[in-house]
């Protein structure tokens, strides 16, 4: 009877219209955020003032010399870092990415029930970008779409160790500026834009950058390429719980034990849900 009681407060809490708002703007956010990020990825060769159908027309153009060409990689950290930072400004406290949600489902700050609907919410936007970015690409170029791939002589480990990597430092950010008495609280949006930036300078000569689930995820689904597609979920979500049990465990110790971590889970999660945190800024006090 329990059980069911539980259950059912949890049911009442999710279907509300605030949660279902965050729900959405996770969507929107990722949405959003992926399609004016991945757009910087695509190739836009610059032939002048020449039409397409002029340039693909000359037979000195082939499209295997249009694909070898690739994109400044530091256009394109700019792009996704400017990105995430006007997303967050425009949407608030929105998490983007699956392993920054993993992070705060692992710290109580958020339920692993809501957690599920964020991660679907921000799937989806993720096949929205891609989608869209399908539309307005050339044919030529839509076996692209950004699609995350290991550099020539990049092993497995070495990929999943980047990945990790970047990831660890992005979440580590996002727990540091998100707690209410950060310095940085209000410059929440700048810090993790930089963030971005700096994960993309360091990971795409090797893996073109993941550091998001969802990121990797649409582009892999449009083209259905799916080539060592478990690299780029495993290495952000390792890093991501890295970073939390050093954060909450190490650096600002929140719990003397796992035995605590599991009473607090309990009480917030189990006996309580209607008192949920729903945000990153809900940082529980330190």
């Amino acid at each position: 009877m329990k059980l069911w009681s539980t259950f059912g407060l949890i049911l009442k809490d999710m279907w509300s219209i605030s949660f279902l708002r965050d729900v959405f703007r996770e969507f929107v956010g990722t949405t959003l955020f992926l399609f004016t990020s991945l757009s910087s990825v695509v190739l836009w060769p610059h032939f002048g003032s020449q039409s397409w159908d002029t340039i693909t027309a000359d037979p000195l153009v082939t499209m295997e010399s249009l694909h070898e060409c690739t994109p400044d990689p530091l256009h394109v950290s700019l792009a996704f870092g400017a990105s995430v930072a006007l997303t967050c400004v425009c949407l608030g406290g929105v998490h983007l990415n699956p392993a920054v949600t993993l992070a705060l489902v692992a710290g109580l700050r958020v339920s692993p029930w809501q957690a599920v609907l964020y991660v679907g919410a921000q799937l989806l936007g993720a096949l929205t970008a891609c989608s869209l970015l399908l539309g307005i690409a050339p044919a030529s170029l839509r076996s692209n779409l950004g699609i995350n791939e290991l550099a020539s002589g990049v092993h497995l480990y070495q990929a999943f160790s980047v990945e990790m990597a970047v990831t660890f430092q992005l979440v580590l950010s996002v727990l540091t500026v998100t707690h209410p008495k950060s310095a940085f609280l209000s410059l929440a949006p700048a810090v993790l834009g930089l963030s971005v930036t700096l994960g993309h300078l360091i990971a795409i000569g090797f893996t073109g950058c993941g550091m998001n689930p969802a990121r990797s995820f649409g582009p892999a689904v449009l083209t259905m390429n799916f080539e060592n597609h478990w690299v780029y979920w495993a290495g952000p979500c390792v890093g991501a719980m890295l970073a939390w049990l050093l954060y909450d465990l190490l650096l600002y110790p929140r719990w003397t034990s796992l035995s605590d971590w599991l009473v607090e889970f309990r009480q917030v999660f189990l006996t309580a849900p209607s008192k949920q945190p729903r945000s990153p800024e809900s940082n529980t006090e330190i």
